[in-house]
């Protein structure tokens, strides 16, 4: 694949369609039950701002600081599970290309990478996700090796108390075991470079934080039915104070939607919440976050670090949440889009692509850093206008 025609998101999008069997990258794009979520979730392209003019914008500076940390970009690449299906060592080529850009990486739990593998990779820009288990000693031996690991921000998933209903995965036949139909290994067929890839890393990747937990001896797909039997898991306030009590670095709570909640994951002792509904694959009748995040953001603003992510696509999706009040942004399918495509390179060119798309969109309203921003850049800030009079016709009718 030629990087050089790709010059935005949905460009690499299209690519990664083209690169992937229909199975693999229905599993990316698709979302639960009818995909309303998703649909939902680009609603925050129609939010607008208005530009500010007459600003010294002509040098725009990017860089944010976050819980002590400072970044280069006010996004970071989310959470996202199952890359070495997508892209054999495909952890580890978000994660570097993260670290050269400056910007955090969250390795998932259902990863194939390892979290020691990772925080070797990406260094102090490596964070670790946490869906709890089941067995909270499982749990509590994860926290403990990102601790021991040297990474710094733990992020503890909350979204997926039960497992959710992805129609485009029942379709294709994409399940624990897989049940493809002979239309879809057909289809495959014609994705050679994804097949030979698939086969040379030796076939289903291994689940390596689920690794040292299975029992001795366990294959690939063992370690996987294992991780199955949990995850999904019903948390509750309990274990996030737990988590606390074990976790000495900072701990941020994702997929948070109710100002409540928001308010009460604060007292618990969270430094971060990440209101998120999870890129539509979890609850199809959640708002958008965009929708709910001034509700939150009014709940716990100045308490604790706000960020938000589901639905980002453009470098003026991350302007309009940073307007809105969040402190940071996380996109998920953007970069994993470069890296099915063309692994470190695509990745590294999908984050290009959105930094000089903030950089635009930043100078063009006259901010000169993400700290200027604020809600007087939203035009919903204005409240209703009404037009004084009609607008007049430009040429006057021949009498």
């Amino acid at each position: 694949m030629k990087l050089d025609r790709i010059i935005s998101i949905d460009d690499m999008r299209d690519a990664a369609r083209r690169e992937l069997p229909k199975i693999i990258f229905d599993f990316i794009e698709g979302g639960v039950d009818g995909e309303h979520c998703l649909a939902t979730n680009e609603a925050c392209g129609s939010i607008r701002l208005v530009p500010r003019y007459f600003g010294d914008v002509g040098k725009v500076d990017q860089g944010v600081t976050l819980m002590g940390q400072t970044y280069a970009s006010p996004f970071g690449i989310g959470p996202t599970g199952l890359v070495g299906l997508f892209r054999p060592g495909g952890d580890l080529m978000l994660a570097r290309a993260a670290a050269a850009a400056r910007i955090p990486f969250v390795l998932s739990s259902h990863a194939n990478a390892s979290l020691e593998e990772a925080a070797a990779a990406a260094g102090e820009y490596t964070w670790f996700q946490l869906y709890g288990a089941r067995n909270r000693d499982i749990s509590a031996d994860m926290t403990k090796r990102a601790r021991d690991a040297g990474i710094k921000t733990l992020m503890v998933t909350v979204d997926t108390p039960v497992s959710s209903k992805r129609e485009r995965n029942m379709r294709n036949g994409f399940s624990r075991p897989l049940r493809m139909r002979l239309p879809i290994l057909l289809e495959a067929l014609r994705h050679p470079g994804w097949i030979a890839r698939y086969l040379a890393s030796g076939g289903t990747p291994l689940f390596s934080n689920w690794s040292p937990y299975a029992p001795a001896g366990a294959s690939n797909d063992e370690v996987a039915d294992f991780s199955t039997t949990q995850t999904p898991n019903r948390q509750t306030w309990k274990d996030l104070e737990a988590t606390r009590r074990l976790w000495p670095q900072k701990l941020v709570v994702k997929g948070v939607m109710h100002p409540d909640d928001a308010v009460r994951t604060v007292e618990c002792g969270a430094d971060g919440v990440i209101v998120s509904n999870h890129g539509g694959r979890v609850f199809d009748r959640a708002p958008s976050t965009f929708e709910i995040f001034p509700h939150v953001r009014d709940a716990v603003g100045g308490r604790t670090s706000l960020m938000l992510d589901s639905g980002i696509q453009r470098g003026g999706d991350i302007a309009t949440a940073l307007a809105l009040g969040a402190d940071f942004t996380f996109v998920g399918r953007a970069t994993l889009y470069g890296a099915c495509v063309a692994g470190e390179a695509g990745a590294t060119l999908a984050i290009e692509i959105l930094q000089r798309e903030i950089e635009i969109v930043l100078g063009q309203i006259g901010c000169a850093s993400p700290a200027d921003l604020n809600q007087s850049f939203l035009f919903s800030s204005f409240g209703e206008i009404t037009p004084r009079s009609p607008i007049a016709p430009r040429i006057a009718r021949s009498t």
